[in-house]
């Protein structure tokens, strides 16, 4: 299935039903498969900059220029979660352990708990957030930032953040799966981690441009990652994760570089989208790489994959989207 949506691709993702969801530059929340086939959600009066799936696994929970929280569902119903005036939410998260969601608007984190509406937090930080995740549990927060990555236990009022330090822009974070390790995206070019329980640090360089995605693969063995002319893939076996080892490249293709990734948490299968607008999948095991989007045009700016590999969906800049199966 392919789409014209003529609005820039803010985010794809699959719910726990396998409906595709996209989010839009036109405040829109496009879904496609099962009940909500090409179910249009009006959710923001501007551009959904951010969203995730909503902590039941039904639907995306969108975060718009206009300051609201939207949980927008396939039958085209939606609610209001937040609304925040004057603020722009850039950065959503939602943990299915915890029933929580979380939202970075500006230099404050905001929490919110999908059962219990009294519960509402708000973490300020001194610099702007640029990305927030949630640990395995769904119970600690990790929020990205100038200067490092700032720790906080999301139901608790009053607390002091844990700092990871490291100096320069950080613009993604990911925490590995056992949540021994804190991974993020740098405006450096490249990669730093941290083993969470010492703090010990771990420099991942090596990227020609800067690496903004990251998922992690194969149970938590494999980190994939953009910011390269193929994916890079990281090794995280072992207490010491990656440090020591060296990250190999799938798909290499000099003409282009990779600019989105997503993994089936549980394969060895990944799926990338490049700057000049194809997408492919690989599994690991073998690395036959399988064209999913083989014409060329505008950047893949969205990507997401089903847990079972079977399904890739993906949007560009200019609105172009597609849902494809997988045959390996």
């Amino acid at each position: 299935m392919n789409f014209s949506f003529d609005a820039y691709v803010s985010a794809a993702l699959f719910d726990g039903s396998g409906n595709a969801g996209f989010a839009l530059g036109d405040g829109t929340v496009r879904f496609a498969g099962g009940p909500g086939r090409d179910m249009a959600v009006e959710a923001h009066d501007g551009a959904s900059l951010s969203a995730a799936v909503h902590p039941s696994r039904q639907g995306l929970v969108s975060g718009g220029d206009d300051g609201r929280l939207v949980w927008a569902r396939p039958d085209g119903s939606f609610d209001v979660l937040a609304e925040l005036k004057g603020k722009w939410i850039d950065t959503v998260a939602a943990s299915a352990e915890s029933g929580l969601i979380a939202f970075g608007a500006g230099r404050e984190l905001h929490v919110r708990d999908v059962k219990d509406a009294a519960l509402q937090r708000t973490f300020g930080h001194e610099r702007t957030i640029a990305d927030v995740a949630f640990d395995p549990k769904g119970r600690r927060l990790a929020v990205a930032s100038y200067g490092g990555a700032y720790l906080w236990y999301a139901r608790i009022a009053d607390q002091k953040p844990a700092v990871l330090k490291w100096a320069g822009s950080h613009i993604a974070v990911v925490w590995s799966p056992d949540g021994k390790f804190l991974i993020s995206a740098m405006q450096e070019n490249q990669l730093h981690g941290w083993r969470v329980a010492d703090e010990k640090n771990m420099r991942m360089g090596g990227y020609p441009t800067k690496p903004r995605s990251l998922a992690f693969m194969s149970k938590g063995s494999l980190l994939a990652t953009s910011g390269a002319n193929g994916v890079v893939v990281w090794p995280f076996s072992g207490p010491a994760g990656p440090m020591g080892k060296e990250a190999a490249e799938v798909g290499y293709d000099e003409s282009t570089t990779v600019t989105k990734v997503a993994a089936a948490f549980a394969t060895s299968w990944l799926a990338a989208g490049t700057e000049d607008g194809r997408v492919w999948a690989c599994d690991l095991t073998g690395q036959r790489i399988i064209p999913l989007k083989a014409e060329k045009g505008s950047q893949i700016t969205a990507l997401a994959i089903t847990p079972d590999a079977r399904r890739v969906a993906w949007g560009d800049e200019d609105g172009h989207a597609g849902v494809a199966e997988v045959v390996g």
